[in-house]
């Protein structure tokens, strides 16, 4: 029988990391497993070398945790296949690939190369999938405070109460490629490797992962009153934002800076970073 050492990050699907992991057995059948919580492991690509090669080793969880994983993983150094479950809340890469939940595991070490870097505050990072400022960064940052509390709302119950007050529009300047353009009352500001965030919003449905140049695409979603913003916003999560070329800007390309006028929150993959007035992206080298 197979074996498979699966690791888990018990915070992922709202701390019930371990018990969305275990749904791997009801793909996967006649198999062997072995489950770790992989926040107890201090380098898990080391700890992943180290199996024996006949053990499948998966990593599950969500966005998050699959940006963990991609800034542990020397892809010049490491050259046995890691594999990806699907178990967490936020699964927009795995939207991206065409893939759902029932797929079963599948081996993520190609999707690992030729990533962007994000530079904001003191991080440096990789994205596999997205990030962004404004209304979805204010989404993270409220569902982190609610389940500081004890408490959850749907990513489209805590958008909706951004649209309808409790987000507030912030001026920008950003520059992609030595081009800058500056733009007032920006609802949303992601710079995105794949297509999908938040939960399933196709916010930008021409960026491509797969790209030889490995551009990335930063949508300025802007200029918009409260009403026309939800209108808009039910718009672009049907993926149907080109259409309103007034008010969504995108604009493809190797290098991105972003300053904004007043600090907000930033998404990296689904994980917040608070008190952001600039973000830097830089696609990786060919």
């Amino acid at each position: 029988m197979e074996q498979y050492l699966v690791l888990y990050n018990p915070l992922a699907s709202k701390g019930h990391g371990l018990e969305d992991s275990k749904k791997i057995e009801k793909v996967v059948k006649d198999a062997v497993f072995t489950y770790m919580d992989v926040t107890k492991i201090e380098n898990p690509i080391e700890f992943a070398a180290q199996m024996p090669k006949e053990t499948k080793v998966v990593f599950t969880g969500g966005d998050g945790t699959l940006n963990k994983f991609v800034n542990f993983l020397d892809e010049t150094k490491f050259d046995r296949e890691i594999y990806y479950f699907a178990a967490g809340t936020g699964n927009d890469f795995l939207n991206d690939v065409g893939r759902d939940k029932d797929s079963g595991p599948f081996a993520i070490n190609e999707y690992c190369k030729g990533l962007p870097t994000v530079v904001v505050n003191d991080i440096r990072c990789k994205f596999i999938n997205g990030i962004g400022c404004g209304l979805d960064g204010y989404c993270c940052e409220e569902s982190d405070r609610l389940r500081a509390r004890g408490k959850s709302k749907t990513y489209t119950m805590i958008a909706a109460e951004g649209l309808f007050g409790k987000y507030k529009p912030v001026h920008a300047k950003v520059t992609v490629d030595g081009e800058t353009r500056e733009y007032d009352h920006v609802w949303m500001l992601p710079t995105m490797f794949g297509r999908f965030y938040g939960g399933g919003v196709k916010i930008c449905p021409s960026q491509n992962r797969y790209n030889p140049e490995h551009t990335v695409t930063c949508v300025a979603v802007h200029a918009m009153g409260r009403l026309n913003s939800a209108a808009h916003f039910l718009q672009v999560v049907k993926g149907k934002g080109p259409k309103y070329p007034n008010k969504l800007d995108y604009r493809t390309g190797k290098h991105v800076i972003v300053e904004l006028g007043s600090p907000v929150a930033l998404q990296i993959d689904g994980e917040t970073v608070t008190n952001v007035t600039r973000y830097e992206v830089f696609a990786a080298e060919d």
